[in-house]
């Protein structure tokens, strides 16, 4: 594999293999900006340079990673206009933004080139390459650009009862919502080998399942009210061959292609449907690290999985600069995995992200377990 690709690597990369990442990630942004320069599109390339400058170029406190005080007096930074840009307070000229991101990655990389090959100094660093891949992640879905791959349908895979290490240990860079490893009791369990697709869910809708009370939550029903859904989001048609809305027009969907930007309260509605439900947490990352070999396939759309947003037992408050703060509790589901528009570096199976139950921004999808 290419280290460049690597997620367990990069998780510990070092100067040399940082320095490539984050020129790839910037020439990554660098390319979708190019093909969407609206006010959102220029706000998240704008954030990407504001970040690492914020906590690598004006940091004083860097070297010490997350023991550095977020609060200390940080050093001028090259654009004045930088924070209004990343914050939507100002929208930038396209040819000032891009001087600027050239700027910000030019002094980043020096910096880099002097800093010490530990996890401490090179934090921020690791750091500043998820976010933008974040951000590239966040522009190729504003465009709704591509798709993913169709899959035949493969049966589903049994889990025997065993415990699990759920989280990720200490190491390089570890995400706040995946701190830290504890182990989980599992029981047997079936899991679907890929997630729902689109001929699966025609079937369900066909079913009049919009329009069926008892396979929605409270609050489930209630957003499909105010809403007057009857499709995930970004579909314009759905019986008769879905079309769905992409970059330059409507496309047809495969039927074995999976289903996209379907949220929190239609996964849970079709499950119920079709009598099955979301996996836990435990489940999903026990597949994705150990079921491989007999048909997993994950890393095409994020997946929803049973459960709130919470923090792992011993996870403590947030360091400076962490991406995945804890929402409240009971506010927000939780994605599983990656979509085809995250970087491969990035695909971790331990990865974890949240989101409101109602969002379907996301290139995100499900699959479902056996009661």
């Amino acid at each position: 594999m290419n280290p460049l690709d690597d997620p367990v690597a990069m998780r510990c990369a070092g100067r040399e293999l940082l320095s490539l990442a984050l020129i790839d990630a910037r020439n990554h942004l660098l390319a979708l900006l190019a093909l969407d320069e609206t006010p959102t599109a220029l706000q998240r390339a704008a954030h990407a340079g504001w970040y690492q400058e914020h906590w690598i170029a004006r940091h004083v406190q860097r070297q010490r990673g997350e023991a550095c005080d977020p609060r200390a007096t940080r050093l001028a930074g090259i654009e004045p206009r930088a924070y209004a840009w990343a914050f939507g307070e100002e929208t930038p000229e396209p040819a000032a933004l891009r001087g600027y991101l050239a700027d910000t990655l030019e002094v980043t990389l020096d910096l880099l080139a002097g800093t010490a090959e530990d996890d401490a100094a090179l934090h921020f660093f690791r750091l500043s390459l998820l976010h933008e891949d974040r951000l590239g992640e966040a522009l190729a879905e504003g465009q709704r650009a591509g798709a993913p791959p169709t899959r035949a349908v493969r049966e589903p895979i049994w889990l025997p009862a065993q415990r699990w290490l759920l989280g990720s240990t200490a190491g390089g860079l570890v995400p706040h919502n995946e701190r830290w490893a504890h182990e989980v009791a599992m029981p047997e369990s079936e899991i679907d080998a890929q997630p729902v697709n689109w001929g699966q869910f025609v079937e369900f809708a066909t079913d009049r399942g919009y329009e069926r009370q008892e396979l929605w939550s409270e609050a489930g029903w209630s957003w499909l009210q105010a809403g007057g859904r009857r499709a995930p989001g970004h579909v314009e048609q759905l019986l008769g061959g879905v079309l769905v809305q992409r970059r330059g027009g409507l496309q047809r969907a495969p039927a074995l292609q999976p289903v996209l930007h379907a949220n929190r309260f239609e996964a849970e509605a079709w499950c119920r449907w079709a009598g099955r439900r979301l996996p836990t947490e435990p489940e999903w990352e026990l597949a994705a690290s150990t079921a491989a070999s007999r048909g997993f396939v994950w890393g095409d759309v994020f997946e929803w999985a049973a459960g709130s947003a919470r923090a792992w037992p011993g996870a403590g408050e947030p360091a400076p600069g962490s991406l995945d703060a804890i929402p409240p509790a009971g506010t927000q589901g939780v994605l599983r995995g990656a979509s085809y528009a995250t970087r491969a570096r990035q695909r971790h199976p331990k990865a974890r992200r949240f989101a409101p139950p109602e969002r379907d921004t996301m290139f995100c999808g499900f699959r479902s377990c056996a009661f």
